[in-house]
């Protein structure tokens, strides 16, 4: 066979190989650059809406004194922006059909409150002229609930707060677990670190078991659309489950959305907690205005109390450097 020959073969037959692996690495550059997108723009959805959760109206809504952790989450609020971020970051604006297809890979949102939970997520029923319709929708809120082997409940917080119903007594008890157990005989009061572990798990378990069913439901929606990716839940870690159950928070999930030869899967976790700021103190040492903040460790009079330190500075007060703050 001719040398010319060979070549002939030789080309045709690695030239199309190398097109196609061209093809395949564009391709997952395309897959690669979309799921950043996509990750970005869920990560941020997440964290703009975790902001939200904390905002009421109300000042009976408010962190009460007694546990940074409870105040009611604004979960409309929370919500709506995270569905105003998210369209605004895939360019949706202006395109109510792309927002109403992005939504159906939107399989469910779990809002995570102080007493119970809330999920939305798509539920059908009949309007006013008895037409089908389908929409996300809140559920009611379903507690953190226990029951031990010989029949008491439990109602857990995302603290030691919690509530017990004795059925032989027939009666409820409610307050922080450290002051139940010395008035109340039930063993798993008794027991701060095994209380600890079985309201971590129950929260998580309870959260868990409720988003496999939801999802598992969106899949029976979807359908009727022409979605054909199977939606599931994802495997979150223990560790992110114990973040997210540290404060009121939410957990978002975004699938099936189609990249490349591939489909997009993830999730995103945005927490709520409220981070209380130091107030500014103004005081008179020697003649001369100091100010500091709350947490630093002086016995000065104060003079006047400012809610940063920039307003301190504006009424003549020099900052005072704290010894005991970092």
């Amino acid at each position: 066979m001719k040398i010319t020959n060979l070549a002939l073969i030789f080309v045709l037959i690695v030239v199309p190989m190398f097109l196609i692996m061209g093809f395949r690495i564009d391709d997952q550059k395309t897959v690669n650059r979309l799921e950043l997108q996509y990750d970005a723009a869920l990560r941020t959805a997440a964290q703009d809406a975790a902001k939200m959760l904390s905002l009421n109206e109300k000042q009976d809504f408010e962190v009460q004194y007694q546990s940074l952790k409870y105040f009611r989450a604004n979960k409309e609020m929370a919500v709506d922006t995270f569905f105003k971020t998210l369209v605004l970051n895939f360019r949706l604006k202006e395109d109510p059909i792309g927002q109403g297809v992005l939504k159906a890979y939107i399989p469910a949102i779990v809002i995570v409150d102080y007493d119970g939970y809330y999920t939305y997520a798509v539920e059908e029923y009949r309007n006013a002229r008895g037409v089908l319709e389908a929409k996300h929708v809140f559920s009611p809120k379903k507690p953190y609930a226990y029951s031990d082997s010989v029949g008491r409940s439990y109602a857990f917080t995302l603290d030691d707060y919690v509530r017990v119903y004795d059925p032989t007594l027939r009666t409820w008890y409610e307050g922080y677990r450290a002051d139940l157990s010395t008035s109340v005989s039930v063993d798993l009061l008794q027991q701060a670190d095994t209380f600890e572990q079985v309201r971590q798990r129950v929260i998580v378990d309870t959260i868990q078991q409720d988003l496999a069913r939801v999802i598992n439901k969106h899949n029976q929606y979807v359908t009727r659309y022409g979605i054909t990716y199977m939606f599931s839940l994802p495997s979150i870690s223990q560790e992110e489950w114990n973040n997210t159950i540290n404060d009121i928070g939410m957990i978002a999930f975004l699938q099936g959305i189609p990249v490349g030869d591939q489909a997009y899967n993830n999730y995103a976790l945005g927490g709520g907690r409220l981070v209380r700021k130091p107030v500014i103190y103004g005081v008179q040492e020697n003649g001369i205005k100091y100010y500091y903040r709350s947490d630093c460790a002086f016995t000065a009079t104060i003079e006047e109390t400012f809610v940063n330190e920039k307003e301190a500075a504006a009424h003549g007060y020099y900052p005072k450097r704290c010894l005991n703050v970092p």
